[in-house]
């Protein structure tokens, strides 16, 4: 695949439309709606949000995939990546003296990765299609609305669990139920197929269905074992590494 001069996104996801976008493969699942710091020190990745920062890549975001099993993030082509990833939005970038990168992004549109282009940038360039919910209908748009209460209840559970009472907050009421999961999901440590599990998920009631069950198996976990995670707080001075 030839790669193309620059990225293109749009402003909805609208139809299915084939966009070259610049790729961050990582060991992690970025969620719509979920914020990701990251600590840019590798020279491609250095210039990728360099290339951002001033235009020369168009649109500010670039695309998140997590990595198989077995490989790395330094070595890695389409078979070593998860099939569908999320734009990362740029929205701080803190250039350090000797020229690494303190960068804050919000995860915002899903997309289904089609083929990855090594040569025509230092950095990896993906052909990818946006990847739109499906629209609930009939009996399925009905149960939106007990789904979600469903949901917001094992998020407590599982909270209410694992951390302190400042250690976690609930999502806004009037967070939308196609980013809700997403949103339940933040405050939670879920393994990573099951946050892959949650992105590839275009139903908005399945995925709804989806993090309850998650929640609650999770939540059982640590009741049964007495086990309690670190709380994300003892993390926040050190941000995610490239």
């Amino acid at each position: 695949m030839t790669g193309r001069a620059a990225a293109r996104l749009v402003a909805s996801y609208g139809g299915v439309v084939a966009t070259t976008l610049p790729l961050f493969p990582l060991a992690t699942v970025l969620l719509p709606g979920a914020s990701l710091p990251l600590h840019i020190f590798e020279p491609r990745y250095r210039q990728l949000t360099a290339d951002l920062v001033t235009g020369d890549r168009p649109g500010r975001a670039f695309g998140v995939v997590a990595i198989r099993p077995g490989w790395s993030t330094s070595e890695v082509d389409l078979t070593g990546l998860h099939g569908f990833g999320c734009t990362a939005a740029l929205r701080d970038v803190q250039r350090l003296p000797d020229g690494r990168f303190d960068i804050t992004t919000d995860g915002e549109r899903r997309f289904r990765l089609l083929d990855v282009d090594d040569s025509a940038a230092p950095y990896l360039l993906g052909r990818v299609e946006w990847a739109p919910d499906t629209e609930p209908a009939g009996e399925a748009a009905g149960q939106l609305p007990v789904l979600a209460k469903a949901a917001r209840e094992a998020h407590h559970h599982y909270c209410a669990t694992a951390w302190r009472r400042e250690d976690w907050h609930e999502p806004p009421a009037h967070a939308g139920i196609d980013v809700l999961p997403h949103l339940l999901a933040a405050d939670c440590l879920l393994p990573l197929e099951d946050r892959q599990q949650l992105l590839e998920e275009v139903r908005p009631e399945h995925r709804l269905r989806l993090i309850r069950l998650m929640l609650w198996r999770e939540a059982e976990f640590l009741r049964t074992l007495r086990a309690v995670p670190v709380p994300f707080t003892q993390f926040a001075a050190e941000p995610s590494r490239n």
